[in-house]
């Protein structure tokens, strides 16, 4: 019976060590475990060795348990993804598989069915369920116009969606990348861990073989307790819990973070989120919630109010910047005709220019525009009551538009949660005016204010908060901010998933419009490091515990197993504890 259990318990490992040893001629854990199971049966302790094997497959069950939950994750998420689609084609419904569909194909979505491809509604209105993508509770109203996912589900209207990107280039497919390109970057400590694992191992064999030798020499062992000994001391100095300190925790925190909606792109992101002195905001789109809306057009010559506005509409009808969108909305709710826009130049940070009727017109920063100081005035005004004004017309300028933004209701809470995790400064960043930087600032509660700054600014600022005060984070909206979140030490896209920039350029991407899921994430990395320390130190203390009382002979080998695979178990289930629900802010 004992030889059937060394048999199924041991084969894998013995499997796993050999290969290690012929294909890259080192030693793993596998190895000394069978070595020293091997060792025991020899001088006839045969339990011994079995209870060795029992205990070591039952630790490693245990140790894929983590990975195996993030797997799982990984096909939950790909289960989303819908197999067939309802296409429309010259009037006449089809169903193909959602594979085939091209951008630019219509196909129509039933009440309570998944949509099978990332668009843009066409066609009727309905409550999307984007809980599977974005982790939002409640459904999200969804009209002509709007986008929305793959995977998410329809409520009672019926939508006809315009493919806007490829199946393989949904949202969805990314989001099933990232979490498998997170599960198989390792960081360097871990990579550090195993390297150090392949040499300790060397040390081990050499020390063990000293043990089962020279005690006999000297007479103070016969030698079956000296080989005894040193099969314990394969088993006890073996280096499973140090190997187990690191991956179980991170891919624990890797899993959680998915189903709250936060991806990272590996898991040395959730480290150096967890280690971050200082952070960084975006102030629209972040702190805001980047939908301005239009409450005022003046003029400043004699074209009416509506021909500035339509004017205006007309040069960002290309644009992607909120502004140039609310501008848009408001000139289609008040049903005013958009003339044909030619050489479309977005400038970021400062504004956009197109021709209208051979004319060059610019929409953009009052700084941008000569006025008297009466106008001046009243754009400060406007300003210091938390507007956002854009100029129009030619250099001179012929009117503006004053927009007004609202503040995130979750972003005070954030600000608040991140300071109680020892976070300062917390730096807002803004392309917009003082004064309505500042009017957002007294409101949320950030610590620093910096105000008027053009993308290149921003990188300024935080690569001076990173010399100032160490690791920094930036948070932003993945468009103006992309050269920040690439300089910052971990860049965190939020709001605008759809977006290329926001996965790309970012570490962690947060897939919904929830500023409150920043403060989660730094608090889940900090969390990791905590645990990550304690299983470490765990892990040394029973090595060196465990190797003096092999060595003054206080301990037999079960003992020995139980103490060892027992503080490998120990740091691998702290470690799935990253697996729960911790504190969030809430609103």
């Amino acid at each position: 019976m004992l030889v059937v259990g060394y048999v199924l318990g041991g084969y894998r490992q013995a499997r796993d060590g050999l290969a290690t040893l012929v294909r890259e001629r080192a030693l793993d854990v596998d190895l000394l475990m069978i070595v020293a199971a091997i060792g025991a049966a020899a001088i006839g302790q045969w339990f011994d060795g079995a209870l060795l094997i029992l205990i070591f497959a039952l630790s490693g069950t245990l140790e894929g348990y983590a990975s195996v939950r993030t797997t799982r994750d990984i096909a939950a998420l790909m289960a989303l993804a819908p197999d067939e689609a309802v296409r429309l084609r010259d009037g006449v419904e089809e169903i193909v598989r959602a594979s085939v569909l091209n951008i630019g194909d219509r196909f129509v979505v039933r009440p309570g069915a998944r949509i099978s491809a990332d668009g843009s509604v066409a066609e009727g209105r309905s409550e999307v369920n984007q809980a599977p993508i974005t982790g939002e509770s409640a459904p999200v109203d969804k009209g002509a116009g709007e986008q929305v996912f793959a995977g998410s589900i329809n409520g009672r209207g019926v939508l006809y969606v315009t493919v806007t990107r490829a199946p393989g280039e949904t949202l969805l497919a990314r989001i099933i990348e990232l979490v498998k390109q997170a599960q198989a970057n390792r960081p360097a400590r871990q990579l550090f861990i195993e390297r150090f694992e392949r040499g300790y191992a060397k040390v081990v064999v050499v020390c063990a073989l000293l043990i089962g030798v020279a005690p006999t020499m000297m007479g103070w062992w016969t030698a079956r307790e000296a080989v005894y000994r040193a099969m314990i001391f394969l088993v006890v100095a073996s280096p499973c819990a140090l190997a187990a300190a690191m991956m179980p925790t991170l891919l624990s925190a890797l899993s959680n973070a998915a189903r709250n909606g936060i991806l990272f792109k590996g898991s040395v992101f959730i480290e150096a989120l967890g280690k971050i002195d200082a952070i960084a905001f975006d102030k629209t789109g972040t702190l805001t919630s980047g939908h301005p809306v239009v409450n005022q057009v003046v003029s400043m010559g004699d074209l009416p109010p509506d021909t500035i506005l339509a004017y205006a509409a007309s040069v960002e009808t290309g644009s992607e910047h909120p502004v140039g969108r609310a501008i848009v909305a408001e000139a289609s709710r008040r049903h005013l005709a958009l003339h044909p826009a030619e050489g479309f130049q977005a400038v970021a940070g400062a504004g956009a220019s197109a021709r209208l009727s051979g004319c060059l017109w610019l929409v953009g920063r009052p700084a941008l525009f000569s006025m008297s100081d009466d106008e001046r005035r009243t754009v400060s005004e406007l300003e210091g009551q938390g507007h956002t004004v854009v100029v129009v017309g030619d250099h001179t300028g012929r009117g503006y538009i004053a927009l007004r933004d609202r503040v995130r209701p979750e972003a005070g809470v954030a600000v608040r949660f991140l300071r109680r995790l020892g976070i300062k400064p917390i730096v807002g960043l803004s392309g917009d005016s003082r004064a309505a930087a500042d009017a957002v600032a007294a409101e949320v509660g950030v610590d620093e204010m910096h105000a008027g700054l053009y993308p290149a600014d921003k990188v300024r600022k935080v690569e001076e908060l990173a010399a100032r005060y160490g690791t920094v984070a930036m948070v932003g909206d993945g468009v103006n901010d992309a050269p920040a979140l690439a300089v910052a030490h971990v860049g965190i896209a939020m709001g605008n998933i759809g977006t290329d920039v926001a996965l790309e350029t970012a570490d962690v991407v947060l897939s919904k419009d929830d500023v409150s899921m920043v403060p989660y994430a730094v608090a889940l990395g900090r969390k990791s490091l905590r645990i990550i320390r304690q299983n470490l130190v765990i892990a040394l203390t029973v090595i060196v515990f465990l190797v003096l009382s092999d060595l003054f002979g206080l301990i037999t080998l079960p003992w020995g197993v139980v103490g060892h695979e027992g503080s490998t178990l120990l740091v691998t289930l702290n470690g799935l504890r990253l697996l729960g629900r911790i504190e969030r802010p809430s609103v």
